[in-house]
């Protein structure tokens, strides 16, 4: 697989939640981080991604938001 994205994190999935048309998956990618996605429920199937099948977190974006609790 290549890709232009750099921020590529190897994990393993954990949990699928499926929905009618979205699904969450979340992928631990280790030192107790987790990351998830809203992904369609169709790109869940063609991923074939199961819990416990590993899978990449990849992030790719113009913005991040950064907030803080007053």
């Amino acid at each position: 697989m290549k890709i232009s994205a750099r921020n590529q994190f190897k994990g393993k999935v954990i949990d699928i939640q499926e929905g009618a048309v979205n699904g969450i998956v979340k992928i631990d990618i280790g030192g107790g981080n987790v990351m998830s996605a809203t992904i369609s429920m169709n790109a869940i199937r063609e991923l074939g991604l199961e819990v416990g099948k590993e899978a990449y977190a990849i992030v790719k974006a113009t913005s991040v938001m950064v907030g803080v609790d007053h």
